[in-house]
């Protein structure tokens, strides 16, 4: 079940306005041309901004996601005609045949158990050609990215088009490694709603994700940095075997 940030449709209309720095779509739109990858699969798609941007560049892109408001956002933006939107995950998709898949935006920490983290995996290997290469980030859990994740770091008024002033903010709920849990909070100034969402993520040790793959199915080709947060993210690139 997605979190109300990503099903709620109020909430969903604040992503994109609030998530305003999306410089790490430009890295895996850097590695799409690097791979020449004709076709891709993007896991997790949320509100489309990754998919429809490579649809702009003449990419054949599936975008699929539990989250149906933000497939009905996604649906409206430009070049969206273009992309194969599929509401669900990547254990049930369709015969594909894609060069690559992504997993943006630290999607591939949303999966709690061994066993959907294990089935995503294999339901992406599964919709590669031979060949083709799986390609996400994950915290470095030892950087502790939630000490960050606090009321003052996070607070923002932001005056967003056509719904008005939302003040917003993040805090910690629990950690219980590798469990983080967090809320966040949106207030509307229209009219005083308040609105939560709360997410817990899974935080892998770079060996835990490297066995995980080796036991889905890929060869891990490389692990690197995130050009856009040094230091404090894996970025996997793994092959089907």
């Amino acid at each position: 079940m997605a979190d109300a940030l990503f099903e709620d449709r109020r909430l969903v209309e604040l992503y994109d306005p609030l998530e305003t720095d999306r410089s790490d779509l430009d890295v895996y739109a850097a590695i799409v041309a690097e791979f020449a990858a004709r076709s891709v699969l993007d896991v997790g798609c949320g509100t489309g901004t990754f998919a429809c941007l490579l649809a702009s560049r003449g990419i054949a892109v599936t975008g699929v996601d539990p989250a149906g408001a933000s497939l009905e956002v996604a649906k409206g933006k430009e070049f969206a005609d273009r992309v194969h939107w599929i509401h669900g995950d990547a254990t049930s998709l369709p015969e594909l045949a894609a060069d690559l898949a992504t997993m943006t935006g630290n999607v591939a920490q949303v999966f709690l158990t061994d066993e959907e983290w294990g089935e995503t995996l294999v339901g992406i290997r599964d919709a590669l050609v031979p060949g083709g290469r799986l390609v996400f980030e994950t915290r470095d859990p030892a950087q502790r990215a939630w000490e960050e994740w606090t009321r003052d770091q996070t607070h923002a008024i932001t005056e967003v088009p056509g719904i008005g002033q939302v003040e917003s903010w993040g805090e910690l709920i629990s950690v219980e490694l590798p469990f983080v849990s967090f809320r966040g909070s949106y207030v509307f100034a229209s009219d005083g709603a308040v609105l939560t969402s709360e997410s817990t993520l899974r935080f892998r040790s770079r060996a835990e994700v490297e066995e995980s793959l080796r036991t889905a199915g890929y060869e891990v080709d490389e692990v690197r940095g995130a050009p856009d947060r040094p230091g404090r993210e894996f970025v996997f690139v793994a092959r089907k075997r």
